[in-house]
Order: C-alpha cells, then sequence, then structure tokens
C-alpha cells in the first residue's frame, strides 16, 4: 500500500472492504476513466460492478440486505473510488444520502420498502434541494406540495439533481406551508418514485436531458420539472410534515463527509501522477524531481493529500459517534477541496505542456476539481457554518 491516505485502527473487515474497492478501481476504472470521461460516457460497467461489490448497500444495515458499515469505512471507499474517477463517486453519493435518509428518518414501513431494493442496487436513488437561483439559500425553495385530503399535489422546478436520469428514488425537499411562521418547519421531503430516463419519467414529473458541464462527466446531472405531480401522504419521508429542512441536513452533513473524500482520492491520485512524471521527466540532464523546486512542491502536495484525509477521518468518526459533526464536515469539506484544487493544480503545473493536452489524465482531473469548490455547499459556505458554530462555542461571558 503506498504511504498516503493510511488511516489507524481499522477492523480487519474494513481493511479487506478497501483492498478490494482499491483493487477495483485499479483494474476497471483507472484505465478506462479518461476515455469515458472524454465521451461523457455513463460508466455502466463500472457502476454493475461495484453493485456486485455490495457498494451500493455499504452502510444499509443487514436486516435490509446491506453490510451495515460505518460511515467512516463509506468515506474511505469512496475516497478510493475518486481516485479512480470522481464521476463514478457521485453515482455512488446521492444514493448513499438516500439511503442514509431513510435509515435515520424514514418509517419503517419506507424502510422495509426501499432499503433492500437500495442495497442491490436495483432501486437508485437521488437527492433533490437546489433549485434555480436558489443557491444555498435552502429556506427560499419555491416547489411546493399542496394538501387535497390524503394526497398531494407538487409543482415547480428543481435543480443540480446527481443522477437525475438514472435513479428511481428521488428525496425531494418542498414548501407545505401548514401554519407554520418559520420557513425551516414548513419544509418537507416526499419519497418520488419514477422511471430510469429522461422526459416524463412519471405523470406530471419530467427529466430534461443532461446538463452539459465542463467536468464531472459521465454522471448525469439534470433539473427536475413538477406539473400537478401527485402523490400521498404515505410518501412523505418519516411520515410528518415540517420536518424536512432537518432531514436535508442531516444528509447534508454525511454529505459533505463525502465531498471532503472525494477531494482527497482527486488530490491523491494527482500526487500520483506528478511524482510518478516527475521521476521519468528530464531537464539539464537529470530527472525534474531532483529539481529543488519540483521537490518543494512535492512535499507540499503529500503535506496537503495527508491533511485533508487526517480532517475527513475525524469528521466521519465523529458521525459513527453519533455526535454532531457540522463543523467538522464543514472544515473538512472546505479544506479537502481547496487543497485538492491546488494539488491538482501544482501536479498540472508539473507535467507542463503535457499537462493541457488530453492524452495526460491530469488535464481531466484539473477539470474536476473545480465541482469540488463548489458541490455540497461553497467554501464561503462552509466559512459561515463553522464561524457561527465558533462564535456560539466561545461566546463571551460577563
Amino acid at each position: 500500500m503506498p504511504r498516503l491516505c493510511q488511516t489507524e485502527d481499522l477492523s480487519d473487515i474494513q481493511v479487506e472492504i478497501l483492498k478490494a474497492v482499491r483493487q477495483f478501481v485499479d483494474k476497471n476504472i483507472l484505465p478506462v476513466a479518461t476515455e469515458l470521461e472524454h465521451a461523457d460516457e455513463y460508466p455502466q460497467e463500472i457502476v454493475d460492478g461495484l453493485k456486485e461489490l455490495g457498494v451500493f448497500g455499504l452502510t444499509i444495515p443487514e436486516e435490509y440486505g446491506g453490510l451495515g458499515e460505518s460511515l467512516l469505512t463509506y468515506a474511505l471507499a469512496v475516497e478510493e473510488i475518486a481516485r479512480g474517477w470522481m464521476s463514478v463517486s457521485g453515482v455512488i453519493n446521492t444514493h448513499f444520502i438516500v439511503a442514509y435518509m431513510l435509515m435515520r428518518h424514514g418509517t419503517e414501513e419506507q424502510k422495509q420498502k426501499y432499503l433492500p431494493k437500495m442495497a442491490t442496487g436495483e432501486v437508485r436513488g437521488a437527492f433533490s434541494m437546489s433549485e434555480p437561483g436558489l443557491g444555498s439559500d435552502v429556506s427560499a425553495i419555491r416547489t411546493k406540495a399542496v394538501r387535497d385530503g390524503d394526497d398531494w399535489t407538487i409543482d415547480g422546478q428543481k435543480m443540480w439533481l446527481t443522477n437525475g436520469g438514472s435513479s428511481t428514488l428521488v428525496a425531494l425537499l418542498v414548501r407545505t406551508d401548514e401554519g407554520q411562521e418559520s420557513p425551516y418547519k414548513s419544509m418537507t421531503t416526499f419519497l418520488v418514485e419514477k422511471e430510469p430516463g429522461f422526459g416524463e419519467t412519471a405523470p406530471g414529473l419530467t427529466i430534461p436531458g443532461k446538463i452539459d458541464k465542463m467536468g464531472y462527466k459521465g454522471v448525469d446531472t439534470t433539473e427536475a420539472v413538477f406539473e400537478g405531480y401527485r402523490t400521498t401522504s404515505d410518501q412523505i419521508l418519516g411520515g410528518e410534515t415540517g420536518q424536512g429542512f432537518y432531514q436535508m441536513m442531516d444528509g447534508v452533513e454525511v454529505g459533505r463527509v463525502n465531498v471532503a473524500a472525494r477531494a482527497t482520492g482527486v488530490a491523491n491520485r494527482a500526487f500520483e501522477l506528478a511524482i510518478d512524471y516527475a521521476q521519468q521527466r528530464e531537464t539539464f540532464g537529470k530527472p525534474i524531481a531532483e529539481h529543488q523546486a519540483i521537490l518543494f512542491r512535492l512535499a507540499e502536495m503529500a503535506t496537503k493529500v495527508e491533511t485533508a484525509h487526517a480532517m475527513m477521518v475525524k469528521a466521519a468518526r465523529l458521525k459513527d459517534g453519533g455526535e454532531r459533526n457540522d463543523v467538522e464536515a464543514g472544515m473538512a469539506k472546505y479544506l479537502a477541496a481547496e487543497y485538492c484544487n491546488e494539488v491538482v493544480e501544482d501536479s498540472f503545473r508539473i507535467h507542463g505542456g503535457y499537462g493541457y493536452s488530453k492524452e495526460y489524465e491530469i488535464e481531466r482531473l484539473y477539470r474536476e476539481a473545480a465541482f469540488l469548490l463548489i458541490g455540497e455547499g461553497t467554501a464561503d459556505i462552509q466559512k459561515m457554518i463553522i464561524g457561527r458554530a465558533l462564535l456560539k462555542e466561545y461566546a463571551r461571558r460577563g
């Protein structure tokens, strides 16, 4: 095993799981990732392989057909997968968030209905909170569900659904406005069933085609348009209205750990490419790795990868221990994304002109790193969360 991104005190089962994932990445993802990414092709064979490995049910309890592993195990697996191709980790992430929300907040009937099929990957999850023009201001959502007896009608437009086309179950945040004064207490999460694909995927629900992106290709990112979509109270997550915001924020906390893991994995791969290239490329009669400027840069890159990994592991372990980890998850996501961007840029510089060529893997990583700066909340949002929590923690007395 390489020196970087090692984690202490793992069980034998965790070690075996991560070994299997790493072998899968080296054999089945790295050789084809750049070709598939350039073609913007959905990685169906890779996804099928991850289903066989049990990755889709990694954290789902054994009683529902999953492996019952921790958030830490999942985050470390994501780190390995992102090292191979960040888009594949995105295919899994929103599925994981929906499964986590069901485990934590779903009724027993909802758990029995969805979790066994999510564990096998037969049901695939997507997570829908954002809207056009909304950004991180969740309190301003406009998509609305109106009650009609025990039924509901949903109208509105959602944006940035990862797995929007391939998913069959969407955790959807809407406004229900049932006499609540606080906007946060007037939000509800509905579990929306749909067919995979594009166009009208359920009566009253249209998934337009994929959004064309700079990076993060292969995975389908879409809008979702609701026009008279009908559902029932049985599809409210947890069975109660007004809990949606808190359920979603719980999901976002683990999502931020996931993004930190993805950023660490991408940064680790950028470092691997840089240190390998620096030992092959020669200038002035010696490998460029022997030039002090390159050597110092490699040392800084490795230190940043290790730091990001350590913070991600801490945030995951806090959540696994049943503690609130909003600050630690925000710190890990913020730092890992920033460091990923810096490490990838340094690797790009080390590659010189070849880094600008699509024949070299670093070109793909350079475009992927930008997404991690904004995914699951921008750096500025993370700093707001961290800063406000610190003011409470260190409030002046007297």
